[in-house]
């Protein structure tokens, strides 16, 4: 039986492509530092368009967003009953591993109050990731890629965005 090399160079080439292609927690990124919660107002909250059904109203302050050289959205999100109760993150969006992080959440008292041993947790599977997992479709995220170098641009897509504009 004779050897035939290419479809052996061809899988390798496949393969090596798609293992380049996997995000991972690991390897050679580390998380910058995280500076403190920013302050946060409701006054210019961008709308985040989440499903009708929810009781909860979520923004994220346009004032907070910060995109970090290690590839990581930073912002205050605002979760907001009828009743007028409201939820405050801190929160970060790692575009490349499709996950998020909640630093801290603000108490009854405006305070801030870390999250203790936070963790990045997949932004799939909906639940307490829901409104971050559609940040990142609304204009955070292109694919595994921060959509923009620029918080401008980031916010002008965030306030632009329809939901029939996926």
């Amino acid at each position: 039986m004779r050897f035939k090399p290419f479809p052996l160079v061809a899988l390798f080439v496949v393969w090596t492509g798609a293992v380049g292609q996997v995000p991972t927690s690991g390897g050679d990124w580390q998380e910058s530092d995280v500076p403190p919660p920013p302050s946060v107002s409701d006054k210019d909250l961008i709308p985040i368009d989440m499903p009708a059904n929810l009781a909860l109203r979520f923004g994220v302050d346009p004032s907070t967003l910060a995109i970090t050289k290690d590839g990581v959205i930073r912002y205050v999100m605002v979760a907001a009953s009828r009743t007028g109760s409201r939820n405050v993150m801190y929160e970060g969006v790692r575009c490349a591993t499709s996950e998020v992080k909640t630093y801290a959440r603000q108490d009854w008292s405006g305070q801030w109050a870390p999250v203790s041993q936070a963790q990045w947790r997949p932004l799939q599977g909906g639940g307490a990731a829901a409104h971050a997992m559609a940040l990142s479709r609304q204009g955070a995220c292109s694919g595994r890629s921060v959509s923009t170098d620029s918080v401008t641009v980031l916010i002008s897509k965030l306030k632009n965005w329809k939901p029939d504009s996926r």
